[in-house]
């Protein structure tokens, strides 16, 4: 899975990558994408993360900001 292999060596707590997993699936399960090979997963999950980094910390939160940033694909 794209999101834990750019997590993997981040000093983040479990609990914080559990928030990150959890926007990641909702926002890929929004855009119906299914192929975790696709290069756009690996856009998106660097999206969240940015998203994360800025301070929210709510997986619902974080898919909607990156489904606006994504716009419709």
């Amino acid at each position: 899975m794209t999101i834990h292999r750019l997590v993997r060596n981040t000093p983040l707590e479990p609990e914080d990558i559990e928030r990150l997993v959890a926007a990641y699936e909702k926002t890929l399960c929004a855009f119906r994408l299914v192929d975790r090979d696709d290069p756009l997963t690996e856009m998106i999950a660097k999206k969240v993360i940015e998203i994360y980094r800025m301070g929210v910390c709510d997986p619902a939160q974080i898919c909607e900001l990156t489904l606006k940033a994504f716009g419709d694909l």
